[in-house]
């Protein structure tokens, strides 16, 4: 590891001197000017990690170099070196971007904290400036995988959405990717190296939850010992990711109406306002316009959150996709299990395509997980599968045949699953060979637009089909057909 590089620059060489034994003794590497201009020189043939300059010198003051090379690069880091009882120029120092100051005479150790703290804070900015451009890099639209076209349509929804501020609801049942979709629309917008921060609001305890999210002052409940901040403060100038948004209770929601009304909320015990500038992306499983009807979701807060809806289309809507993303997992987990899992058979590939996943694609990869982590060899058979999945039959996506069907006398069948079952096939099929039309699809199956519409919403299609709305009195509408 390159030894940290510390730039010193006082007039006095006995100052000098004294911090480049001290510093060389604790492992840096030292440089030294004996005035502003010298030390702007030395800094054209490279960059320090950390400055130690005296504020008062001829020619050139501290302040004045300080504010020169914050114009050269922003992120230096700058500790000045005062007189003592001058701090009202070292605090000023501090409001130009200085990070602190020692005073004359020096405090041995309290100079190699300072400085210790303050390299530890530059590692820590230059940590964080990588992991966030990991996380563009892990969270980018490329990394969605998936070709169907409910995805194709996604990935154009959210490249646009990621450009603006609106409120985003990403729409879908669990397993289906809302998280990832939440991460790309942030990580992809302008806000990329903001706040991005996720709230699983099934997961807080209500009693807790006004706490969590909006904070609170000392001594305002029993355990409430200092001031807290709440996760939208923590936010503030990025996204909070409302994971969930459907279990929020109705107490909460009020007070969620307002933050994203006004922009201000009071923590729990206090009564000043804090003011946030916060973008909001949420997600949920539930039907939020059953639970509006029901009484369970304000009706002012849904429309307020969902400006604009992305919809995850579940995995048994997009077979097409099971390859690509069980090659995807099978690579990942290859490579970070450590072992030699090269290919999926044919026939097992088969199984994979057939199985209906009520857990989405969070259910492949654990899967995929798994069997890698198990696999003896390089190739997954069919039996490397879990048993279940081999004992699994995929719903009949050919006419009915009720002939064939068995029906058990101790468990009988659900005879409404299996027919809705079939239906949704049919539905799926239609709007695909459309390109997502309603009013095409619902010629191809013999239905009225209306009743095309009707279903599409029944089964959760939306992100199968597109806007014709247009047509929604047209002449083939007046057949009533159920």
């Amino acid at each position: 590891m390159a030894l940290c590089k510390v730039l010193v620059v006082d007039d006095e060489e006995s100052i000098r001197e004294f911090f480049e034994i001290m510093l060389k003794r604790e492992g840096y590497e030292v440089w030294t000017a004996s005035n502003g201009k010298e030390a702007l020189e030395r800094l054209k043939k490279g960059r320090a990690d950390l400055i130690l300059s005296d504020i008062q010198m001829p020619e050139m003051s501290g302040l004045e170099l300080l504010s020169k090379v914050k114009e050269q690069d922003p992120e230096a880091l700058m500790i000045m070196i005062t007189a003592f009882g001058s701090t009202e120029t070292a605090v000023e120092a501090m409001k130009l971007g200085a990070y602190d100051y020692v005073q004359k005479p020096f405090k041995i150790d309290e100079v190699k904290i300072i400085l210790r703290q303050a390299l530890e804070r530059k590692q820590l900015q230059s940590e964080n400036v990588q992991l966030k451009k990991e996380l563009g890099t892990k969270y980018a639209f490329d990394n969605i995988v998936g070709s169907a076209p409910p995805m194709m349509r996604i990935y154009d929804l959210v490249k646009r959405v990621a450009n603006t501020k609106s409120s985003v609801l990403i729409t879908g049942e669990s397993g289906t990717g809302k998280e990832l979709i939440a991460r790309a629309i942030h990580y992809n917008g302008p806000l990329k190296d903001r706040p991005f921060v996720t709230v699983n609001c099934g997961a807080i305890p209500e009693n807790l939850m006004e706490s969590e999210m909006f904070g609170h002052k000392k001594g305002s409940f029993t355990g409430a010992i200092a001031d807290k901040k709440g996760l939208f403060e923590v936010a503030n100038t990025g996204t909070i990711f409302l994971d969930e948004l459907g279990e929020l209770p109705l107490p909460m929601q009020v007070k969620l109406l307002r933050v994203i009304q006004e922009g201000t909320f009071k923590r729990v015990g206090g009564t000043e306002d804090v003011t946030v500038d916060v973008r909001i992306i949420s997600a949920t499983n539930k039907n939020l316009e059953n639970e509006v009807k029901g009484g369970r979701f304000r009706e002012d807060l849904f429309y307020r959150m969902n400006v604009i809806q992305v919809l995850c289309p579940p995995l048994r809507e997009r077979r097409e996709d099971i390859p690509m993303l069980s090659n995807h997992f099978l690579e990942k987990f290859s490579k970070s299990l450590g072992v030699d899992v090269k290919k999926i058979s044919n026939e097992a590939m088969d199984v994979l395509k057939s199985y209906h996943y009520p857990g989405n694609v969070r259910e492949l990869e654990n899967i995929i997980e798994r069997t890698v982590a198990l696999e003896p060899g390089n190739l997954i058979l069919p039996e490397s599968w879990p048993k279940h999945m081999l004992d699994a039959k995929q719903p009949s996506t050919g006419p009915l045949d009720a002939e064939k069907i068995e029906i058990s006398t101790e468990k009988g069948i659900d005879l409404e699953r299996l027919v809705a079952d079939f239906e949704r096939t049919l539905l799926v099929k239609a709007l695909q060979q459309t390109g997502g039309i309603k009013k095409k699809a619902a010629k191809l199956l013999s239905i009225s637009f209306r009743s095309m519409r009707y279903r599409v919403d029944k089964y959760g299609l939306n992100a199968l089909s597109v806007d014709d709305d247009d047509d929604f009195m047209s002449s083939d509408d007046t057949a009533a057909q159920a």
